[in-house]
């Protein structure tokens, strides 16, 4: 009897790719879509055009597809979540959570309970074991340009030891090209880059569950001065730049965000730069046991952002510290941050707002 092996599709060419591959390595293969929200909202994998992409795939690889509702779960652990974080002037990353707690938590338990071994998605991410620990690894794709491990940090060993990302040592070029090739009906389809349950802007969902966060309020200087009146602080994040309500001949970035106060502080590149380390809250150690002393690593602090060096310092009750080699950006609020040892991914956390004792 053949290894039983579920697998998440989204309507994407990388999950249909990732079935077709399973289904060729002579695994016994099931389809599974999940209706994440009410009607046909959504931009991508969310949809109800999606799903009959996916089940038109399945028709084609020849495997059996259905669709599971995770609605509840998902409008708990990710729309919830994404909302009230901007509400309290944070910037979270909703396909951590997602993958976490609706796919390797939620699903993963099904797929269990149904017989299967694994839980496959079409993520650009690899596994291994390490040869001396035993542990599990998560690893980088071979793409670098494709890499989705950044969003898979919060997985637990055992997660992760059922997880399959069949697509993780292809390129994107060598998936449209393995999926043309099979004739999926997907070959060709665009990427989405946006949020798949938001519709509109991120500002216009926010304010309709927390209709606060688009009160107008005072938008000040570096030194406290008002300077202009902003949109409503859902409408900004850390870093921001344009759209600030303020002109000027010199460029000004969000600092700040003061719920309390509904304010907004916005400095010149010169005062937004900061050598301060950046303390991190919900550390995972994914691929590691928790260190017992500092570690030399890299880290990213936005999917498409660079690598930067630095020191992880271990704390205590899941939080950690990393003190950075070189001047750098600030990490908005509910950002996650992930830490990289060559292609392995070590851990990843959630960034802390700035209090008054650092």
């Amino acid at each position: 009897m053949s290894e039983l092996v579920f697998v998440a599709m989204s309507g994407g060419v990388d999950s249909s790719v990732a079935a077709l591959l399973l289904k060729e390595s002579g695994r016994d293969v099931v389809g599974v879509g999940l209706k994440l929200i009410s009607g046909d909202g959504g931009s991508s994998c969310c949809s109800a055009e999606a799903m009959g992409d996916a089940r038109r795939v399945a028709d084609r690889v020849g495997i059996p597809f259905y669709v599971l509702d995770f609605e509840a779960p998902f409008e708990e652990s990710v729309i919830d979540y994404f909302a009230s974080s901007y509400a309290c002037g944070e910037t979270p990353n909703p396909c951590v959570p997602c993958n976490k707690v609706v796919k390797f938590d939620g699903l993963l338990r099904v797929a269990l309970g149904a017989g299967a071994t694994m839980l496959a998605t079409g993520h650009y991410a690899l596994v291994d074991q390490d040869p001396v620990t035993g542990h599990v690894r998560l690893l980088k794709g071979v793409d670098p340009a494709k890499d989705q491990s950044y969003f898979l940090y919060s997985l637990t060993q055992q997660q992760l030891a059922r997880a399959s990302f069949p697509v993780g040592g292809m390129t994107k070029d060598e998936t449209r090209a393995k999926a043309k090739a099979a004739g999926l009906p997907v070959h060709d389809k665009p990427e989405s880059q946006d949020i798949c349950f938001v519709d509109g802007s991120c500002a216009d969902f926010v304010v309709r569950k927390y209709p606060d966060a688009g009160i107008p309020g005072r938008l000040l200087d570096s030194e406290g001065n008002v300077i202009g009146t902003h949109r409503g602080i859902a409408d900004y994040t850390i870093g921001q730049r344009r759209r600030l309500g303020v002109g000027g001949e010199r460029a000004l970035y969000v600092a700040d965000i003061d719920v309390a106060a509904n304010s907004i502080t916005v400095v010149p590149r010169e005062k937004y730069m900061t050598r301060e380390p950046l303390r991190l809250d919900h550390v995972n150690y994914v691929s590691i046991e928790e260190p017992s002393g500092p570690l030399r690593v890299t880290v990213k602090t936005r999917y498409r952002g660079a690598e930067m060096e630095a020191t992880l310092q271990p704390g205590v009750d899941g939080t950690a510290r990393l003190e950075f080699e070189s001047v750098r950006e600030p990490v908005a609020p509910g950002q996650s941050a992930v830490i990289y040892n060559g292609d392995v991914v070590v851990a990843g956390g959630v960034a802390r707002r700035r209090t008054s004792d650092g």
